[in-house]
């Protein structure tokens, strides 16, 4: 007998269990005999006494008659035996994954990572938070899995053209032993904790592939001939290419240098510029929900965005709900602060970046150069640390930082390096200090001791202030096999956008080749 289909979605309590969704199924269709699939799950908080899980669902039964799913698009890469040898410099999403089909199509495929394997990597991380002895290769930047791997390692993207990537990443990722959920959130995240792991079972399977990995290796020059990368230069030796693919993240300064020097073309664009904020995650909780926990949910989330200034927007980016801030310097001379959670996000203070969209032009006032903007950009990261005299987090509470005066005393904080009080509005750059400071008064407005929290430290990593200039496959102007890509490209960000555009190169060389 022949399976019927259909789709339906339910509103769900959030502590429900799979069997209240069975036989809400049960009841909707008016049948016993069916599986079922989940779709999409997400949570609608937007009143606080009908806070529930909207679910789809897609079923099959024979007690059904007609319907038929729809077939997800699948990346196709054709396979055989190939002479052609790639290298890849960088082992973040965009790096790995373009590595990952590289040698999946059977190409000679190296992977460059000028940090370690994770394992070590995250001893390294254990140790500088423990010493604040910095590690250059061993950091929260740099290592294997890229900057991502010690992040909530959220997997949202706004493209809706890279759906074939998208599921290629996902699928990837469960075989790693990602949990199966993210195929079906709406917010589908990993946690530092499981990205751990996963980042290591997805090397092993590059490596039974017959790929080549070297940790500690880095990209220290390209040699060209013919408008061709003939050679990737590194301090151990050179590595031969017929395909290079470079994602050197967003903090690889010398790199981009490199690049520049070497005849890519990069141009600025707007980024964004401030520090992050800190609470108690039951504020956030409690503000969000009316109750300070809620059983079926791990923390409350918020999203913030203000116009206050009536010129840079100001915005939250990259919510971390029950996770830490962390000292994401990628050089002993800079000091900046990112954020990260693990999985179950059951820390007990909530963090986001709270950043004001620039332009180079803006912040200089005068056009400025991809080179002079990454100066402009160290320059600053290096005045937090001479500031801090290392890596303790320059602070304020946020009241403070709206009054532009006070002292107030912060009574506890998530960051492992410790924090050191500051008039943090006068670190920063005058406009987007002002900028912040309307937005932070938003924003208290809308969440309830909002005011009370934490801002610390300097957030320049949102995203890349410079633009490599390449065509639609990552194929960079005036060159034949050199491709540049993932958030140090100035073309994507985040772990999803990243490794598909890695892919998308990856698959232009592949049917190149073919």
């Amino acid at each position: 007998m022949d399976m019927g289909y259909r789709e339906l979605s339910f509103n769900l309590p959030p502590d429900y269990q799979e069997g209240d969704l069975r036989e809400a199924i049960s009841k909707e269709l008016g049948i016993e005999a069916f599986s079922w699939q989940t779709e999409n799950k997400s949570l609608d908080a937007r009143k606080r006494s009908d806070i529930h899980w909207q679910v789809r669902v897609s079923v099959l039964s024979e007690e059904l008659a007609g319907g038929e799913p729809v077939a997800a698009p699948v990346l196709e890469v054709s396979s055989r035996a190939r002479d052609e040898r790639a290298v890849v410099v960088g082992s973040g999403p965009a790096g790995f994954f373009a590595a990952l089909v590289l040698q999946k199509a059977g190409f000679r495929t190296t992977l460059i990572e000028r940090g370690t394997e994770v394992q070590k990597r995250a001893r390294g991380v254990m140790s500088f938070e423990e010493t604040g002895i910095f590690d250059p290769v061993s950091n929260y930047v740099f290592g294997e899995g890229g900057a991502g791997t010690f992040s909530d390692g959220k997997l949202t993207s706004r493209s809706k053209h890279i759906p074939k990537e998208k599921r290629f990443i996902i699928e990837s990722y469960i075989r790693a032993g990602a949990p199966e959920e993210i195929r079906y959130m709406a917010h589908p995240h990993l946690g530092s904790d499981n990205l751990k792991v996963i980042v290591a079972n997805l090397r092993k399977e590059f490596l039974d592939l017959g790929g080549k990995v070297l940790f500690e290796t880095l990209l220290e020059d390209i040699k060209i001939e013919g408008g061709r990368v003939v050679e990737a230069v590194t301090a151990s030796g050179g590595v031969e290419a017929d395909y290079c693919i470079i994602a050197p993240g967003h903090s690889a300064y010398e790199t981009y240098r490199m690049l520049i020097r070497r005849g890519v073309g990069f141009r600025t664009k707007p980024f964004a510029l401030g520090s992050r904020v800190e609470h108690p995650q039951k504020l956030i909780n409690l503000a969000q929900w009316g109750r300070k926990e809620m059983s079926g949910v791990k923390a409350a989330e918020y999203r913030l965005t203000s116009r206050g200034d009536g010129v840079l927007p100001v915005y939250t980016f990259c919510m971390c709900p029950g996770g830490v801030v962390v000292p994401a310097s990628a050089y002993a001379h800079i000091n900046i602060v990112n954020g990260m959670s693990r999985y179950r996000r059951d820390g007990t203070f909530a963090n986001a970046a709270c950043v004001a969209a620039v332009s180079p032009e803006g912040l200089t006032g005068r056009e400025t150069s991809a080179p002079e903007t990454l100066a402009w950009l160290e320059a600053l990261e290096e005045k937090f640390c001479r500031y801090a005299e290392g890596f303790a987090a320059p602070s304020c509470t946020i009241g403070n930082f709206i009054d532009g005066k006070g002292s107030s005393p912060i009574s506890a904080s998530s960051y492992p390096l410790g924090l050191k009080p500051a008039p943090l509005w006068e670190l920063l750059p005058p406009r987007v200090s002002g900028a912040l400071r309307e937005g932070l008064k938003d924003f208290s407005r809308k969440i309830k001791g909002f005011e009370t929290g934490t801002i610390m430290g300097l957030e320049t990593k949102t995203s890349s202030p410079i633009q490599v200039l390449r065509d639609k496959s990552g194929l960079c102007g005036g060159f034949e096999n050199l491709y540049v890509v993932g958030e140090g490209s100035g073309w994507a960000g985040g772990i999803i956008s990243s490794g598909a555009d890695g892919i998308q190169a990856a698959m232009h060389i592949v049917e190149a080749a073919d």
